[in-house]
């Protein structure tokens, strides 16, 4: 029997990924390279970043570091202009609250992650939340996920994860917890042949709780 549920933030509980891409996208467009989606999403896929274009054009470290707080910047701009709500999401949250201890477990930064989360009221909903600045090695490693289960003192079979990505659930895997993927678009060319469950949208968690 599930007790605790472990989400991930992006793409998951806020639409937010695409407007990472389109940052990242702006910023190596600024040192004239193309980050074209099928390159992005591989990258993303296996826990890369999207410096590796600029890197192997024989760009410095410190032209990177440049266009990567400028990245920031743009990404920021994006979640404060765009609408990155996911439909039914804190419904679904409200009606687990009744049943199962939450946190989300992100590898976004606490500085990002604050200003998606402003007067949005899904946190409201969580017992705590880890930012990437908060545990020793991000996502595919399975850091993240166990200093989680070990922030709730859970044991991994009492745990779910719910993933939207290939990076994440290799994160799961790897922490050997069970992984729900729900669909999102932006990442459907991910391999998910490792997880436990499928679900369409977010609405059908519950559902599946219940029989598990």
């Amino acid at each position: 029997m599930k007790k605790y549920i472990l989400f991930d933030n992006d793409g998951v509980l806020v639409e937010t990924e695409k407007w990472y891409y389109e940052a990242n996208k702006i910023a190596l467009k600024e040192l004239n390279l193309t980050l074209d989606l099928p390159t992005y999403l591989e990258i993303m896929a296996r826990g890369g970043t999207a410096w590796e274009v600029a890197f192997e054009a024989g760009f410095s470290k410190e032209i990177v570091d440049k266009q990567r707080f400028k990245r920031d910047i743009y990404y920021q701009e994006f979640l404060k202009t765009k609408d990155i709500e996911i439909p039914n999401v804190k419904k679904v949250l409200d009606k687990l609250s009744k049943k199962y201890k939450m946190a989300i477990i992100t590898t976004s930064r606490r500085v990002d992650f604050d200003l998606i989360h402003q007067n949005r009221g899904i946190v409201d909903y969580m017992d705590f939340t880890l930012c990437v600045e908060e545990y020793k090695r991000a996502k595919p490693y399975p850091d993240p996920y166990l200093a989680g289960i070990k922030k709730f003192n859970a044991k991994k079979s009492e745990t779910i994860i719910v993933e939207d990505s290939q990076r994440g659930l290799t994160s799961a895997y790897n922490a050997q917890i069970e992984c729900a993927i729900v669909y999102n678009e932006f990442t459907v060319s991910h391999d998910f042949s490792k997880a436990s469950y499928s679900i369409n949208k977010l609405e059908e968690l519950e559902e599946l709780l219940e029989i598990k």
